[in-house]
């Protein structure tokens, strides 16, 4: 089986790498490769990527996910999460392709207490949610053999990540203010991309698997308390913190140029279902990573 991976080097991509591997040739991609186009700037070029390798699965690890700046740069953000992924969508059709493209929580209004399902109205809240809505509904239109998974809070091992942040500022201050009433599960790059080979080799088998699915981190939790779970996890590793108090605040606290979703929150049990697999509580993948983290 023949693999094209767009977006290689992205937490999600990098994992990808090594989660995909055991199933066949994988020729992974980023915005610098030079052999082939692997740079959504350039939706034509993309396009010709896929006509030239003529794979049978397409994963798209790659997307403009800076929330803020999407606000100032809607063209390119719509270039990147939408025109170049409609004309991959275009391109897979017609060599009969999978193709696999990762979507968010952000196509959601935000509000309410409920986990999102699938069939729920979406309504984003900022550009980033408005161009992922829309590179989700050309996928759907253009390829009728694809999975588009949904998540949300993504952290990794590699690069930079909530956790990091935290473990950095605590380092130095004595108290810290973190938002609470913000709802979601923090999800593994690791998780996304071992669930997403599993998917793979089960829609080989069963093609009627197409579709869209919520593939997240089981259990719920807020910024808040995600970063109380790192404070405790690093104290009992034994990692110096200055840190002595956490204070609860609200979004409005930490004002910023797009509006983030209060709730976060999506129904994993389709996929959980359809795929046979279960999804761990999110504080099992955190605390993994973390351990890895000090011990390094």
């Amino acid at each position: 089986m023949d693999i094209l991976l767009f977006g290689k080097t992205g937490q999600v991509g990098w994992e990808l790498q090594r989660a995909l591997a055991p199933l066949g040739n994988v020729i992974a991609l980023d915005v610098r490769s030079k052999e082939y186009c692997g740079d959504f700037s350039n939706p034509e070029g993309v396009a010709e990527t896929v006509r030239r390798i003529k794979p049978d699965v397409i994963v798209n690890a790659a997307a403009h996910t800076a929330v803020d700046k999407a606000e100032t740069e809607r063209d390119f953000a719509q270039l990147l999460n939408a025109t170049s992924v409609e004309a991959i969508a275009k391109e897979a059709a017609l060599i009969g392709a999978w193709l696999v493209h990762y979507s968010t929580d952000y196509v959601f209004p935000g509000d309410g207490d409920k986990p999102w399902s699938e069939d729920d109205a979406t309504g984003p809240l900022n550009t980033y949610g408005e161009t992922k809505l829309a590179g989700e509904i050309a996928v759907q239109k253009h390829c009728p053999k694809h999975l588009i998974f949904r998540t949300s809070w993504v952290y990794a091992g590699k690069g930079n990540n909530f956790a990091k942040t935290m473990l950095r500022l605590a380092k130095d201050r004595e108290e810290l203010s973190i938002i609470n009433d913000q709802f979601g599960a923090p999800t593994g790059a690791e998780l996304l991309a071992d669930c997403t080979a599993h998917a793979i080799t089960t829609a080989m088998r069963k093609p009627e698997v197409a579709g869209l699915y919520h593939l997240v981190a089981s259990g719920i939790t807020t910024w808040f308390d995600y970063a109380n779970v790192v404070f405790t996890e690093a104290q009992s590793a034994g990692y110096e913190l200055a840190l002595k108090q956490t204070h609860p605040v609200a979004t409005s606290a930490y004002p910023t140029p797009a509006r983030r979703p209060n709730n976060s929150r999506l129904d994993n049990r389709k996929f959980q279902q359809t795929f046979g697999l279960t999804l761990p509580c999110w504080d099992v993948g955190v605390k993994r990573m973390l351990a890895e983290l000090f011990t390094h």
